[in-house]
Parts: C-alpha cells; sequence; structure tokens
C-alpha cells in the first residue's frame, strides 16, 4: 500500500466552547485546513508545534511514544483538538511534534473511515454510510 493523504480541518475546542458562550464569534474561532498523511500504523495522531500555536491549544502533558524504528522518547500531548475529515467530524488528543499532520487509528476509529488499498484513500464505512456509528455494549 502506499502514502494516504487527506484533507483535515483542525479546530480549537476551546474557541467552539469560547463561541457558543457569546465570548466570542463564530468567525473568530481559530482552524485550519491541511493536507494530512494518513498513518494506519499509528495510535495517535501528530500535530506540529506551528500549527498548535496558530490554533491556540496547549500542551498539556507527556507521554512516551515509540517510533517506527523502535526508539521511545517523551513527547508533548495536546488539549484535544476537532479533526473534520469527509464531513465526519471528532475530538482528540495529539502528540505534538514534526512538521506535519499525522492522522492515527483513534481518529480513525472515531470516524469509522477505512483505508482503501486500490484508490488510497479514506473511505467511510459501507456498514454505516450515513456516518460513524458507536458500539455500546
Amino acid at each position: 500500500m502506499g502514502e494516504v493523504r487527506t484533507q483535515v480541518k483542525l479546530t480549537s475546542i476551546e474557541d467552539i466552547v469560547k463561541s457558543r458562550a457569546g465570548l466570542i464569534t463564530k468567525d473568530q474561532i481559530r482552524s485550519i485546513v491541511t493536507d494530512a498523511m494518513v498513518d494506519t500504523g499509528a495510535v495517535r495522531s501528530v500535530i506540529p508545534m506551528s500549527i498548535l500555536e496558530k490554533l491556540g491549544v496547549n500542551i498539556y502533558t507527556e507521554k512516551t511514544a515509540e517510533f517506527a524504528n523502535g526508539s521511545k522518547e517523551k513527547v508533548g500531548v495536546c488539549e484535544p483538538i476537532y479533526f473534520e475529515i469527509d464531513n465526519r467530524d471528532t475530538y482528540d488528543e495529539a502528540f505534538v511534534l514534526g512538521d506535519e499532520v499525522l492522522i492515527g487509528q483513534t481518529v480513525l476509529e472515531k470516524l469509522d473511515l477505512l483505508v482503501d488499498c486500490n484508490t488510497q484513500t479514506l473511505i467511510g464505512n459501507p456498514k454505516h454510510p450515513e456516518g460513524p456509528v458507536s458500539k455500546i455494549k
């Protein structure tokens, strides 16, 4: 399988909350539309510090990340960010590092998106074409 890329809209959840409370207007909500690599081997998503700063989102803790080469390192974890891909949306924390956005499994699972290996694109789960469905047991 080759590289899978997608457009993602990242939005500051703090700004969304402020807007709902009437503290800022909707046009003051900080968001960015950017190209992202889909990384099915990663559990968490990754956001570069430059994008985090534009969104006004903070790092709140550090966690150990294991990289593809097997090395481990403590990296920053940001407050939750609102992710929108293909008219599906969710929020999630992300590791803060690197210079590009990576979409990991937690966001893909929450959005119920699958990688189509033939077209190298993301597709909505055919079992749930109308949008994500969460299982509750």
